[in-house]
């Protein structure tokens, strides 16, 4: 009877134990340097709910749209390196903005990677009032009236930027560039005609297509979506140099401990396995990829040299 208590005593003291590590835990913070709303958003939100249910923790989706993305890159740079706060960022925010202009972040010394969450083509799209059949209706028109058509971007250094500047430069046209605050609002003032052209990602961009809100002319990739599989690449058209495929990812501030990022890469990994997480990401036009820290910290320093490369060519400014 006393051996039966004192296990009992010693079960009681380790549940008290126990509830006080899950009391005093935080929650775990992935922010976005988007807007609400997006494909990024999305994306995060959908991962981050499966993530939070893994490794058995409150997630937290925080929106911190703003200078383009360095808002919130800034803001997970100098978070605490204790696995709490994460950054869903993507191509602009750790090699394309950075390519473009100084920002007071380093994407490769300010943050460890964690994974690879996926990649999305980039998605030519025009709104339907514009009435122009293809892309080359698209270009004799913006020739016959130069600077009187605008395309809408997430930001400068975003890759609606660049892909936009790279088709003008392709084509020989004019576009005045309009950046917004993320592509949710881009995408907004597109569909309501305030903006006359965009670069989406697939992801973002496909649902809107597929309600008649957009026309899709062209995908700005190396190859046709399975999700839109008759709208061509820029490429088969014979506008070539405008491939500007996205990828998005996890990262976690410097100094983040080897041993955590591994854990956090492990459960990524896993939930990026589900097959209803690959479904819902697909089902939008993006394509599920995972690596390991390492893969991914080498791909954004290649990713930052290319584009550095890009701007030199392109002549691209901030605007």
């Amino acid at each position: 009877m006393k051996l039966n208590l004192a296990w009992v005593a010693g079960l009681a003291l380790a549940a008290t134990c126990n509830l006080g590590v899950a009391q005093s835990e935080k929650p775990l913070t992935i922010v976005v340097p988007t807007a609400a709303g997006g494909g990024n958003d999305a994306m995060a939100r959908t991962i981050g709910q499966k993530l939070g249910v893994l490794l058995n923790r409150s997630v937290i989706v925080d929106n911190k749209a703003g200078a383009n993305g360095a808002l919130a890159a800034e803001f997970v740079a100098k978070a605490a390196p204790d696995g709490n706060t994460l950054m869903f960022g993507y191509i602009a925010t750790h090699a394309m903005n950075p390519a473009l202009q100084k920002l007071r972040y380093d994407p490769v010394k300010d943050f460890e990677a964690v994974g690879l969450v996926g990649y999305s083509p980039t998605l030519m799209v025009v709104n339907p009032s514009l009435k122009v059949k293809d892309v080359k209706d698209l270009v004799r028109v913006l020739k016959e009236k130069p600077d009187q058509y605008s395309v809408a971007s997430a930001g400068n250094g975003t890759a609606p930027h660049f892909a936009a500047e790279l088709f003008k430069m392709s084509t020989q046209t004019s576009l005045l560039h309009v950046p917004y605050k993320g592509s949710a609002p881009a995408v907004n003032d597109t569909i309501g005609g305030q903006t006359h052209v965009m670069f989406p990602s697939l992801f973002t961009g496909v649902p809107f297509v597929k309600s008649g809100r957009l026309q899709a002319l062209a995908i700005a990739g190396n190859k046709r979506s399975a999700v839109l599989p008759d709208v061509p690449t820029l490429k088969e058209l014979g506008i070539d140099g405008v491939e500007v495929d996205q990828w998005y990812a996890i990262f976690a501030p410097a100094k983040t401990p080897k041993d955590v990022v591994s854990k956090l890469n492990q459960a990524l990994n896993k939930v990026l396995n589900d097959p209803e997480i690959i479904k819902k990401i697909e089902g939008h036009g993006a394509d599920v990829d995972t690596s390991t820290p390492e893969q991914l910290s080498e791909m954004v320093r290649k990713d930052l040299v290319k584009w550095r490369q890009v701007v030199q060519r392109a002549k691209l400014q901030a605007d």
